[in-house]
């Protein structure tokens, strides 16, 4: 029998409550020094970059070339929203604004060549961070820790989706 929220909270024990009050205060202390620690990369040079300048990046990379529409789909977000978050992109040369092939009227977006070079800097130092950050882990806790992470912001997009009524973005843990 499929479960709502309101039904798994109602199924909640006493001993759940509390580690789940723990998970939420984990959850909120890790958000804060996330932001925080976003500013900077490590080292004498700090790579930062906007959340959402790196996520849409990221995401050009991974996947290549697209419109606006396509781009906003595959986040989760809208159109408008890609548009303002890439307009800054496109004004310091990070991202290229081109006319799609078959309709002039498209806008085709793509990560230009130091777009390229810009995002292998910040994910070099945030992997280098995430090392320094997990030094005294093991490979198989490093793995366990990103295989729950990932559920968990599949299960926050999936969540957010349905409450828009919206399919989930693809690859929503990568937004």
């Amino acid at each position: 029998m499929p479960t709502t929220p309101e039904m798994s909270m109602d199924m909640t024990t006493a001993g759940d409550t509390g580690l789940l009050d723990a998970l939420q205060h984990q959850v909120a202390v890790f958000a804060r020094r996330a932001e925080q620690t976003r500013l900077g990369g490590v080292g004498q040079v700090r790579n930062s970059m906007d959340r959402a300048a790196y996520l849409l990046l990221n995401r050009l990379d991974n996947e290549g070339p697209m419109g606006v529409k396509a781009l906003a789909a595959s986040m989760g977000i809208d159109s408008s929203t890609v548009t303002r978050q890439v307009a800054p992109l496109v004004d310091t040369g990070l991202v290229k604004r081109t006319s799609h092939p078959e309709d002039g009227r498209a806008v085709v977006l793509e990560l230009s060549p130091r777009g390229h070079a810009r995002l292998d800097e910040v994910r070099s130092s945030r992997r280098e961070l995430m090392a320094q950050l997990t030094d005294g882990w093991d490979a198989e806790e490093r793995e366990q820790f990103c295989t729950l992470l990932t559920r968990f912001n599949t299960a926050l997009s999936a969540r957010q989706a349905a409450a828009q009524g919206t399919p989930p973005a693809e690859g929503a843990a990568a937004t």
